[in-house]
């Protein structure tokens, strides 16, 4: 139930006929995973925090450093050298002290990414490289975890829902991440953000569309991203909608869980 202090709190959100307190009451008790603390992590956590989601788990290995800081607005100039985890962790406890957090200071990886997802409602996915987006994908299907998930460039940025477990209003699967992007980009291909930089308020824009995806997801609001990739250039600050359907040429079609591992490795 929700106290006294936690109505007063929430009350913007309460009074909305769409969300009200049993919409509040299941962002209070759902899971949500964050993967990464970075650019698109900060304003996700911040958000969400705000928002009253009850649990979130933060999975980032590394550490605040003061290039970070342009952009990864959920950290300070006191926290440089600190796990990331951590810091995150103090920021959500200064904004709102209802709000558990799981810090896991490690890379999700092929070894622990379902043990990860699978005690979780709902993840998100703020990671800046194809090879953890492939798996976060990947592990998600297998678990049957709903996944909002967000890249930024220089200017450019997109997100999208996926539910691949669930079908659509005509009965067909819902499409997964690899029938998005079948192939993954030949490494060095795409310049890293340090190479190429990123512009900061950009994280803030794409983060927060996030956060707005999964409190959507969480309360059951809205039309939600499954099927719909929104690319939004800042340049011109305008968005554009790629709708995508599922591949017949998916790999995880029709996959053994056996092997789940073995693909999961290689993601």
């Amino acid at each position: 139930m929700l106290s006294a202090a936690e109505l007063e709190r929430y009350a913007r959100h309460i009074v909305m006929q769409d969300i009200g307190g049993a919409g509040q009451q299941k962002l209070k008790n759902a899971r949500v995973l964050v993967i990464g603390a970075g650019g698109l992590g900060a304003p996700v956590l911040q958000y969400l925090s705000a928002a009253g989601v009850g649990t979130l788990g933060i999975v980032d290995d590394d550490t605040v450093s003061l290039s970070n800081l342009q952009r990864q607005v959920i950290h300070d100039t006191d926290r440089l050298g600190e796990p990331k985890v951590a810091s995150a962790a103090e920021a959500i406890a200064r904004l709102n002290p209802n709000v558990k957090v799981e810090p896991y200071p490690t890379r999700i990886a092929g070894h622990n990414a379902l043990a990860l997802i699978s005690g979780h409602d709902l993840v998100v996915d703020g990671s800046d490289n194809f090879d953890t987006r492939y798996l976060v994908s990947d592990a998600c299907f297998f678990a049957r975890k709903p996944l909002v998930t967000a890249a930024v460039g220089q200017f450019d940025g997109s997100i999208t829902t996926l539910r691949p477990f669930d079908t659509n209003t005509d009965g067909d699967p819902n499409p997964t991440y690899r029938c998005l992007f079948p192939q993954k980009p030949r490494e060095g291909l795409l310049p890293t953000c340090a190479q190429a930089g990123v512009l900061g308020a950009l994280t803030g824009i794409i983060g927060a569309m996030q956060a707005m995806e999964v409190i959507k997801e969480l309360t059951g609001i809205g039309e939600g991203l499954v099927g719909r990739m929104i690319m939004f250039d800042a340049r011109s600050f305008r968005m554009e909608t790629i709708r995508y359907k599922r591949s017949a040429k998916n790999p995880l079609n029709g996959n053994d869980p056996k092997s789940w591992a073995e693909l999961l490795e290689e993601a």
